[in-house]
C-alpha cells in the first residue's frame, strides 16, 4: 500500500508526544514505531538515532516542541464535538 510519509511522520511524532517522559531534562518516548519513520524523524533532528539498543529514544527541544504541537493538532479537542467538545 503506497502512503503518504509526510502524514504518517506527523502522527508518529505526536504519538512521541502521547508516550514521553521527561527525566533530568531529557524527554524520551519509546520507539515502537516504524522504522522508516523514525530514520526520518531522526534525519530531520527532532530525535536521536533510533538505531541503538535503547528502547527508547531521546527528542530534541525542538522535536518535543513540535510532537505536542502535532499531537494537539491531531488528537486534541475543544468543547463543542460530539461530547460536547470541538476537534481542533
Amino acid at each position: 500500500m503506497e502512503y503518504d510519509a509526510t502524514k504518517l511522520d506527523e502522527v508518529v511524532l505526536a504519538l512521541l508526544h502521547f508516550n514521553a517522559h521527561t527525566d533530568h531534562g531529557v524527554t524520551r518516548a519509546w520507539k515502537g514505531f516504524d522504522w522508516d519513520s523514525l530514520d526520518r524523524l531522526h534525519a530531520r533532528g527532532f530525535i536521536s538515532d533510533p538505531k541503538s539498543k535503547a528502547k527508547s529514544v531521546v527528542l530534541t527541544e525542538e522535536g518535543a516542541r513540535v510532537a505536542e504541537e502535532l499531537f494537539r493538532r491531531h488528537f486534541g479537542y475543544r468543547r463543542g464535538d460530539a461530547n460536547g467538545r470541538e476537534a481542533v
